[in-house]
């Protein structure tokens, strides 16, 4: 089986930042309120007049991802609106570079993220709104696409790859993707390729040439290589509400609780996390979004060692079917989820002691906590290892503990 070095690096990256954001983001409705709404072409293009966003969005939200812990972003250079927020050097003049703010806000996105330690990762849409040749001429809108994503591969330095969309708006259709694959290995070779199967498909395997399946919206689970020639990673792309783009009225946000847990349960099985944000037409993101971003960056500022390089192994946590093992380099490293908290005097927070039990083939040196320090009280037994009172100490819930095993 192949293994190729860009593949591998991209799985260290472990955790990234999604970004949603276009014309609709002025309707604040959601990235799909052309289509839901049944806008007209002449009212949903006219919002391009109104499309100014803050001279410093791209480094805002660059700085936030730094903050929340991310590696990378991916921004939605397209969307399905056919909106661009790149000049298209002629192909079209819906384009940001024709919008109100007369900007390249790919280039300013792209300027942040090497500015922030971030790698720029290009969503870009395979089905189009506006394009008239994607209903009407199907080869014709083909040449169009790949002669937009040449654009993107010439203009902005190395990126980190392209994360397309659509392709099952149109399943029986011959997408050429040998001609659009093809195209980017000989412009950027080292870019990640991402086509995302949709709700249906998560993790099905596609064209040789992709390099990560998809999980939208869907915990990821392992992958069947068998019959693949070539080592595939893994990507669970997840939004902090409902919708993906801006919506003011989507109060449906997951907890904490649910956002740390989908990273670790994606580290479990290699895979990554691409948290999605939607930000309003300024381009800044609401209050909400920042703070969750935040307790994000303070579980992976803790823990930031043991989510990247680290591997799944086969090592079972019994009698905690959540709980799991990661291994790198001679450490391992036990990911406890909602431990609870130490009680206080009369206070309890958590009844009894949380007790997992795992078996190493190695002998066991030291087990320590990673949030404080502290030594965990464990002890040997034939049946491996018993891990005793793994609640946080009071007045800390991090909702998932993670200790380091020397051996």
């Amino acid at each position: 089986m192949i293994i190729e070095k860009r593949v591998k690096e991209f799985e260290a990256l472990g955790f990234g930042m999604f970004v949603h954001f276009g014309l609709y983001s002025i309707l604040e409705k959601g990235e799909w309120s052309k289509h839901i709404y049944r806008i007209s072409d002449s009212e949903y293009e006219g919002l391009a007049q109104q499309f100014e966003p803050s001279a410093d969005w791209a480094d805002r939200l660059a700085a936030t991802a730094s903050q929340a812990g991310c590696r990378y972003i991916t921004l939605t250079t397209r969307h399905h609106d056919g909106f661009s927020l790149y000049g298209t050097d002629g192909l079209s003049d819906y384009d940001a570079p024709h919008s109100k703010c007369g900007r390249d806000l790919v280039a300013e996105f792209v300027d942040a993220c090497r500015k922030n330690g971030l790698l720029p990762f290009f969503y870009h849409t395979l089905l189009d709104w506006h394009e008239k040749s994607y209903a009407e001429d199907f080869p014709a809108y083909l040449k169009y696409l790949r002669k937009s994503i040449e654009i993107l591969c010439t203009k902005y330095g190395r990126i980190g790859g392209f994360w397309f969309d659509g392709k099952w708006d149109k399943p029986k259709e011959d997408w050429e993707e040998d001609e659009l694959y093809s195209l980017i290995r000989r412009l950027q070779p080292d870019a990640i390729i991402v086509n995302n199967t949709g709700l249906h498909e998560r993790g099905a395997l596609g064209h040789i040439e992709l390099d990560s399946v998809t999980f939208e919206r869907g915990r990821p689970q392992p992958i069947n290589l068998k019959d693949s020639p070539k080592y595939i990673a893994s990507e669970m792309c997840q939004t902090l509400g409902d919708t993906w783009g801006y919506s003011a009225n989507d109060l449906n946000y997951k907890s904490p609780d649910t956002l740390i847990s989908d990273l670790c349960i994606c580290r479990k099985y290699g895979a990554n996390l691409l948290l999605n944000v939607g930000p309003q037409a300024d381009g800044l993101l609401r209050p909400l979004d920042t703070e969750l971003l935040r307790c994000m960056g303070k579980w992976v500022g803790v823990y930031d060692e043991a989510i990247h390089a680290p591997r799944p192994t086969d090592i079972t946590v019994e009698n905690r079917p959540e709980d799991f093992i990661l291994g790198s380099n001679g450490r391992y490293y036990l990911f406890c989820h909602r431990p609870g908290m130490s009680g206080d005097g009369n206070v309890v927070m958590s009844a009894g002691d949380m007790l997992c039990r795992f078996a190493l083939n190695q002998e066991v040196k030291e087990i320590t906590w990673m949030d404080n320090g502290e030594k965990a009280d464990y002890r040997l037994s034939d049946g491996g290892v018993e891990l005793k009172a793994a609640h946080f100490p009071y007045g800390t819930n991090l909702i998932v503990r993670v200790a380091e095993i020397k051996v």
